[in-house]
């Protein structure tokens, strides 16, 4: 029996070690890994230059505490603000810590000014900012929510509903927060217009403008930020996954202005930004934040999508719509996709689901061409098989 909680059902299929695009499971199994930790591994598995530096780092010092200062931590906070729109940023140990300090940033920033009613998030209907309490509450989820209580705080709108936006702004709106692009919701892009007036609306409101990158950041959608296409500012911007290519660190980024309320004691973290998290976010920000690392990643982009809506176009019964940007890839199936990531599976592709019977497909950023022909040729099969 297994003594782990039973809060996640567990594919059948554990792994030894794994190389680049590949994990090899402890049966010997080779597969391509299309989840990458879920838009972890931005770079893959074993990347050698992340082992070395893993290596290097390990043997001078792991942790201390941010009682001190922490020089690693300083060099990738100066890479992050001089690639970026901010000014400050403040490291944590995942995705969800650092929506949550989004989240208190942008109501501290306004206690500071003089306006402490104002506390209120606006975030879309069944989005995705994390799993503690008060995330799960700004995603608005009955599935996430149901039986742990209530968090107020957090107000919420339909996808695409600009109207019902508009109205839920009150005098006591802080923000709105929203991911660039929906991940768990489906990979739904927000367009481009629709973040200008975003951020129109939020100046005009007098309000702070929130734009979750957790996983569509970090050169995933071909751009540092997915948000930049657009060329929108954010206030505040929360991040995670990709900077540590699978190993654990999260941070939130801000402007100079917001930043005047975090002040000493107003939030901290114990592992967050510790000298070993941090020497691995400097490699990984030295490769990824490159253009021509993010050049690759939108030739590599562009070839999978033409690929898939060549696919989607000779299996329209089966597949609905291709979705997303650069290597955050949705194939909304036109009925449930268990079925068809148990047959992808089956054929060493390994991916996983978003809702609205979306496939999501997410290698590391380095992936070659021909590992995304040999995925496209499963996907194929499966769609042969399951016609």
């Amino acid at each position: 029996m297994s003594y782990l909680a039973k809060n996640y059902n567990r594919k059948k299929i554990a792994f030894k070690y794994g190389k680049g695009s590949y994990l090899f499971s402890t049966d010997g199994k080779k597969y391509l890994d299309f989840v990458q930790g879920i838009a972890v591994n931005s770079l893959g598995h074993a990347h050698p230059k992340l082992v070395k530096t893993i290596r290097d780092q390990s043997k001078k010092l792991w942790h201390v505490s941010n009682a001190f200062q922490i020089p690693e931590g300083e060099k990738l906070a100066k890479k992050l603000c001089q690639k970026t729109f901010a000014d400050y940023v403040m490291f944590q140990n995942s995705g969800a810590e650092a929506t949550e300090a989004a989240i208190k940033v942008a109501r501290r920033y306004f206690y500071t000014i003089g306006k402490p009613n104002k506390t209120r998030i606006l975030c879309i209907k069944n989005s995705f900012h994390g799993r503690t309490l008060a995330t799960i509450f700004a995603s608005g989820s009955k599935k996430m929510t149901e039986g742990f209580g209530h968090v107020g705080g957090f107000d919420h709108f339909v996808f695409g509903d600009h109207k019902s936006l508009k109205k839920k702004i009150t005098k006591n709106t802080a923000a709105i927060m929203v991911e660039t692009i929906m991940g768990e919701g489906g990979i739904k892009v927000i367009p481009d217009w629709c973040l200008k007036e975003l951020r129109k609306l939020c100046n005009k409101k007098k309000i702070l403008l929130i734009l979750d990158e957790v996983q569509c950041g970090i050169s995933r959608s071909g751009d540092f930020f997915a948000f930049e296409k657009s060329r929108v500012v954010a206030d505040i911007v929360p991040i995670a996954k990709g900077i540590g290519s699978g190993f654990p660190i999260g941070a939130v980024l801000m402007n100079k202005k917001v930043a005047i309320g975090m002040t000493p004691g107003t939030h901290g973290s114990t592992f967050g930004g510790n000298p070993l998290a941090m020497a691995v976010g400097n490699t990984v920000m030295d490769i990824v934040s490159s253009k021509k690392f993010q050049n690759n990643v939108k030739k590599s982009s562009k070839y999978f999508f033409l690929k898939l809506n060549k696919l989607k176009k000779k299996y329209p019964s089966i597949i609905k719509e291709i979705r997303g940007r650069g290597l955050l890839i949705g194939i909304q199936l036109q009925t449930d996709q268990t079925k068809f990531i148990k047959k992808l599976m089956d054929n060493k592709l390994l991916t996983i689901r978003a809702a609205e019977n979306v496939v999501r497909i997410l290698p590391p950023l380095n992936v070659k061409i021909k590992e995304i022909d040999i995925a496209l040729k499963i996907i194929k099969k499966v769609c042969s098989e399951i016609k």
